[in-house]
């Protein structure tokens, strides 16, 4: 098989040739004499693929310049490249600041010099779609060829950084299995071992997050780090390498519909542009490719999109390949598909991007300052501002200020009181009269990231095609459950708040209780880092008044009765947690309320601190567990035991309280009989049982759980019009007849029973990113904490089957069993960690239900 992999070198086209070093002493080690094998014959370990790198960085420090910007989780090395000319390098830092300050992002005046485009390339943002960080090198190697005309092209008009790894842990997950099955020689064989990777895979990071849907959420330690960086140079395009299933050819840009309607008709005629020069490359060398499907522009979290709404020209680039292939496998039409093949698409991909735009500089550079220049003087879309009231929850603000920050979106504050009309985000209905508070945050459109603010505040974004590859609604305002404005009036904000800081507790004896408002992410963080300390915590079933103040349900209620083992360490414990979280924390010096049950009433119960399991594994999407996982040990930092699934039936059922249950799809072999009896059992005993997606569509039904389907109603076909022949289906329509059944990712607003436990603390309402339409009927015997009734659609495509299943539907229920509780979840409150308001809902669901 080996010779496969050197003819497939062999034979590719002079552009690949061109990149052979004429005179080795003027080029730095080939990626072939640094690893001792030739590119293809085999995967290369991420600290591998850097330390070629940083060799060529020794050997060529006036052309490259390494960029070190953090480490992923599992303590992985996370660097960029930089590549110039010599001239060009000895002048990058004023390159970088100069486009910086053209674009509004820093301050001062950039230097008379004209400025040169920025182009990023990044590679393996999923770690088994390994073959980019193959092709990053030979691209490197490329570029540093001094008797190359388009490499010469390319640095002497561009700035070019390179990425090689945008997730090294799942990368080198996939990278070291693949090399421990591999033999002698590649086996081509489809249903061979080395083409079955085992769960979760190598796409994911360390907690099974999808990096390539986190660039605006920013909740992987990766992104965060890669953001920083990437806001520090704002490049003017960017190249997002990617693979896909074994049997389809190469894709590349134009992308295809829906295009979100803000982008700019150049970045729209430069997808073009860019499709042009691939294709030249590609059929020079006779390589089959395809353009403008599946792959749109509108999901603003992506590697094309985010770019996209910063101002660049973002692209999408996919390989046929993905985990499966290996060094090689055979394909349905009997070719064989081999590494080298892979490497050289992404290669020629890369090379023929960046000539697009070295011959384009000035044009590229111009548009890029145009689209930042309206931005600050005209921004599109018709709120001038936007207002979010702090309503005394500062856990949500500072949430979505430090999503702003991490995006270097500004904002500030009112500074004075006035009324303003404006877009109310709760009823979507415009207000003539909103109050807004001098301490009320405001953002202003008038920014540099003006269009990004617009596209991530919009009410419902525009779809001109309804086939989308991803969700379709995501705006921040629900996400946050922030009450918010769109104004049509300029609004400058002023940097500080006027609000007065709340001070510390000046009584001069020590308070009775320490009371926290349970009503966003911080007052959960402090119940679980007090139950690590072993505090007592108690939680308001009511809402009560004290001095003056009103306390809803589930507020949190700390007293020194029940804590004396801690002594005079008690206070200091009790604020230091609260601190360590950000959570507002008020001390009282006495538990007789005015209105509600006093601290010691059977209505204030104490919680007990649960033992959490979550089931992972085999049929589990990784995300779906990756998100759990991610919550307790990143958010709450509070011990949860993953189980595999296969080894249910050998749990200690004794030793937990809670047991999660992500979506799965091989539920119906690990939850047999047997182990379902025994799940029962302990859920009788006093366990809880938390069901999300498809566990919970798998549980209704079956015996003991009170989740059921809606039963379908039979259509009266007297009503319905034309003849049998109307009602023909269409082939060249079925993609548009499937999804009228799907719902991609909808806002949703859901009635909640704010008075039961799972429902604490969302008094401002909740809405939800609804992605499946499960259809469950309403608990005949249970508590029907969510729900929805005719209509509570608010953002993003839901086809119209999907819509009418959706009516009338339990999202969120508590079936009481024995001693303990059932918990439905029919969606996701953790999606993609980013639906921050989830977050207390999940919370309520582990800590509150039950007690």
């Amino acid at each position: 098989m080996k010779h496969l992999l050197l003819l497939a070198g062999v034979l590719v086209s002079s552009l690949l040739a061109n990149a052979q070093p004429t005179n080795s002493s003027s080029r730095p080690d080939s990626p072939d004499q640094f690893l001792g094998y030739k590119i293809g014959e085999r995967f290369t370990p991420h600290h591998r693929v850097l330390a070629y790198a940083e060799q060529i960085a020794r050997q060529m420090p006036n052309r490259v310049k390494l960029l070190p910007y953090g480490t992923t989780h599992e303590g992985r090395q996370l660097m960029a490249v930089a590549v110039a000319s010599e001239a060009n390098m000895a002048r990058l830092e004023e390159i970088r600041t100069n486009n910086l300050k053209r674009i509004g992002m820093q301050e001062g005046q950039p230097s008379s010099t004209p400025q040169l485009p920025i182009a990023w390339l990044s590679y393996n943002v999923h770690g088994n779609e390994a073959v980019s960080s193959e092709a990053f090198m030979e691209v490197l190697y490329r570029l540093l060829n001094p008797t190359d005309a388009v490499s010469q092209k390319i640095m002497n008009t561009t700035v070019v950084i390179l990425d090689p790894g945008l997730n090294p842990d799942g990368h080198d997950r996939y990278v070291n299995w693949y090399n421990q099955m591999m033999g002698q020689n590649p086996d081509p064989t489809p249903f061979a071992r080395e083409h079955v990777e085992p769960w979760p895979g190598g796409r994911y990071t360390h907690y099974l997050f999808d990096p390539n849907r986190d660039w605006a959420w920013q909740t992987q330690e990766i992104t965060q780090q890669r953001m920083a960086l990437y806001q520090q140079w704002m490049p003017h395009l960017h190249g997002d390498f990617h693979e896909m299933g074994v049997e389809s050819p190469y894709y590349f840009a134009p992308s295809a519909k829906p295009y979100h309607e803000d982008i700019t008709p150049f970045q729209r005629q430069f997808q073009q542009t860019i499709g042009q020069y691939c294709s030249r490359y590609f059929d020079r060398n006779g390589w089959l490719y395809y353009t403008r499907e599946r792959f749109d522009l509108f999901y603003p979290s992506y590697g094309d999109t985010y770019p996209t709404y910063n101002g660049a020209i973002g692209m999408t680039y996919e390989q046929g390949g993905n985990s499966r292939a290996g060094l090689a496998i055979q394909k349905n039409d009997g070719d064989t598909l081999t590494l080298r093949q892979r490497i050289d698409h992404h290669y020629v991909a890369s090379i023929a991007t960046l000539e697009s735009v070295a011959d384009r500089p000035a044009e590229v550079v111009k548009e890029f300052g145009q689209f930042f220049d309206k931005s600050r003087n005209t921004p599109i879309g018709p709120y001038k501002a936007y207002v979010v009231k702090t309503n005394g929850d500062a856990g949500r603000l500072k949430a979505l200020q430090q999503l702003l920050d991490r995006n270097k979106i500004t904002y500030g504050y009112a500074g004075k009181a006035q009324t303003l009309a404006g877009f109310n985000y709760t009823s979507q209905k415009t207000d003539k009269s909103v109050s807004v508070a001098a301490e009320d945050m405001v953002i202003s459109a008038y920014q540099p990231k003006s269009t990004l603010l617009k596209i991530l505040f919009e009410p419902n974004s525009n779809l001109e095609d309804s086939a989308t590859y991803d969700i379709t609604a995501w705006s921040l305002p629900y996400a946050f459950g922030l009450q918010t404005y769109g104004v049509t009036t300029r609004l400058t904000p002023v940097a500080t708040s006027p609000a007065t800081s709340k001070s510390a507790s000046t009584a001069a004896t020590k308070p009775y209780a320490y009371i926290v408002r349970w009503q966003s992410l911080p007052a959960v963080q402090f119940l679980a880092g007090a139950m690590k300390q072993k505090v007592r915590v108690r939680a308001a079933e009511k809402p009560f008044e004290l001095e003056d103040k009103t306390y809803p349900s589930g507020t949190l209620i700390v007293t020194r009765a029940g804590n004396e083992r801690f002594g005079d360490r008690f206070d200091a414990i009790v604020q230091a947690e609260a601190s360590k979280v950000g959570a507002d924390i008020t001390p009282v010096q006495t538990g007789f309320v005015a209105k509600g049950s006093d601290f010691g009433s059977d209505f204030v119960t104490g919680l007990k601190a649960p033992r959490v399991a979550l089931v992972i594994g085999d049929g589990t999407p990784p995300p779906s567990a990756g998100e759990v996982w991610h919550f307790f040990d990143q958010e709450l930092n509070y011990p949860i035991t993953l189980i595999d699934g296969n080894t249910l039936a050998n749990v200690e059922w004794s030793k937990l309280d809670v047991l999660i249950l992500p979506t799965n799809y091989n539920y119906g072999r690990f939850l047999n009989d047997r182990v379902l009896a025994s799940i029962k059992e302990w859920v009788r005993s006093g366990g809880k049982l938390i069901a999300m997606e498809r566990a919970a569509s798998f549980l209704a039904g079956k015996d003991g759980f009170d989740l059921k389907e809606k039963e379908e109603k039979a259509k009266d076909k007297s009503k319905e019009k034309g003849t049998p022949v109307d009602s023909l289906k269409v082939y060249g329509d079925r993609e548009r007849t499937a999804i009228s059944d799907d719902i991609p990712g909808s806002i949703y607003r859901v009635n909640i029973d704010t008075s039961h436990p799972l429902g604490f603390g969302l008094t401002g309402g909740y809405y939800t990113l609804i992605q499946n339409a499960f259809n469950f009927d309403f608990l005949k015997d249970g508590w029907n904490v969510g729900y929805l009734k005719g209509d509570n659609y608010i953002a993003g495509f839901s086809g119209k089957n999907a819509k009418e299943k959706l009516k009338n539907t339990l999202l969120m229920g508590v079936q009481d069993y024995g001693r303990g509780s059932i918990v439905y979840l029919a969606d996701d409150p953790l999606f993609r960690g980013f639906w921050y308001n989830g977050k207390l809902l999940f919370g309520n669901a582990v800590f509150m239900v039950g007690n």
